[in-house]
């Protein structure tokens, strides 16, 4: 993997980069989405190359479970198995730490998980999660970590972070070299001081990125912009910086205003099925009454098939009807909405008018 870092905005920390894989160029700041088990759901391949998606991420412990890495492994990895021939990243299962925690046990050597799936307990050890990275072929693969909870108290905070450090050491140990991109995940819930002590152990260890985890799981977002302010300073600049799981158009422009390279967050696909659908002055919820005779788009202008094909009273009739093809054109148009926002980011850096663009941003949606 290399990473070359293009330009930076002169009025704002934000960066225009260009992440390399051994399946393509992927243009930076970047949203990923999210395609947990080999599929981002209710979308086909060819949906995502058309809304010019370049990399989407995989979900090692999902994966793990069913079909099985070694499954995926023997039938090519998971760009043949999804067909899929653009960039992957894999996440590493950490974050199923957190939201599964009350099946799974925690324990030096790794977590121990009970299926939800059949109930059937399995151990995930850092050199687990990395095996099977390894069998699913991903371009880039996530250290094994403890995704800590809100509200944490400082002792655990630590106990977890010092943790998540020693499980990096054996994820990077257990790579071979060259296989996979490895990124380190920085934790310390919401104490700068911790998150500046692990993100000094594993620049130690070396990775090929860094990423901040632990973060939109419940904190104040004062909190979290406080930890970004006083992390992402200092923070590798030659190497990608990435913020996991977040999250709304919002969260991604003060993301990049701040120097983030990547996110991900299943917000806009799990938001489309659930009938909330994104726009440039903000959300809507298409099930309400009065779009059920409005002939418009979702957002007059937007490029997406389903704004230039379908009106808001249609789409609000497959929705209140639970048709399958509401999931579709409403996961297809709030993707091209936050990748749409990616590139408009991307073109404000270049021109060095950042910060005019992220005002004018959070203006429209007042």
């Amino acid at each position: 993997m290399e990473f070359h870092l293009l330009h930076r905005d002169i009025t704002s920390q934000a960066r225009r980069g260009r992440l390399i894989t051994r399946h393509g160029s992927v243009e930076t700041p970047v949203f990923m989405p999210v395609g947990t088990q080999a599929t981002v759901k209710s979308l086909s391949p060819d949906e995502l190359v058309s809304l010019d998606a370049e990399i989407i991420l995989g979900n090692t412990y999902h994966l793990f479970l069913r079909p099985g890495a070694e499954r995926i492994g023997r039938l090519g990895g998971l760009h043949r198995f999804m067909n899929w021939a653009r960039s992957i990243l894999t996440d590493s299962g950490g974050f199923q730490v957190f939201s599964l925690a009350r099946i799974n046990r925690i324990q030096e050597d790794g977590v121990v998980f009970q299926s939800h799936l059949n109930g059937s307990r399995h151990l995930i050890s850092p050199e687990t999660a990395m095996q099977v990275q390894a069998q699913l072929g991903s371009d880039i693969a996530m250290s094994f970590d403890e995704c800590t909870p809100y509200p944490v108290d400082r002792r655990y905070a630590l106990e977890s972070m010092q943790r998540t450090v020693r499980w990096a050491r054996r994820c990077r140990d257990s790579v071979l070299p060259g296989s996979q991109a490895v990124f380190g995940i920085v934790q310390g819930s919401v104490y700068p001081d911790l998150r500046l002590a692990c993100l000094e152990e594993l620049q130690g260890i070396g990775f090929d990125g860094y990423a901040l985890g632990s973060l939109s799981v419940g904190e104040p977002k004062e909190m979290m912009q406080e930890v970004l302010e006083e992390t992402l300073p200092l923070m590798p600049a030659e190497r990608p910086r990435y913020l996991m799981g977040v999250g709304t158009p919002e969260d991604l422009v003060e993301g990049v205003n701040l120097g983030v390279d990547m996110f991900d967050c299943v917000m806009p696909t799990r938001n489309a099925r659930n009938g909330m659908l994104f726009t440039s002055r903000g959300s809507i919820q298409i099930k309400n009454s009065r779009f059920a005779d409005d002939p418009d788009p979702i957002e007059p202008g937007c490029p997406c098939y389903t704004c230039r094909r379908f009106s808001r009273a249609y789409l609000r009739h497959l929705f209140i009807s639970k048709e399958l093809l509401a999931y579709r054109l409403n996961t297809i148009h709030n993707l091209s909405h936050y990748l749409g926002i990616m590139a408009e980011m991307r073109r404000a850096i270049e021109e060095d008018r950042f910060h005019e663009w992220r005002r004018q941003f959070h203006a429209n949606r007042l």
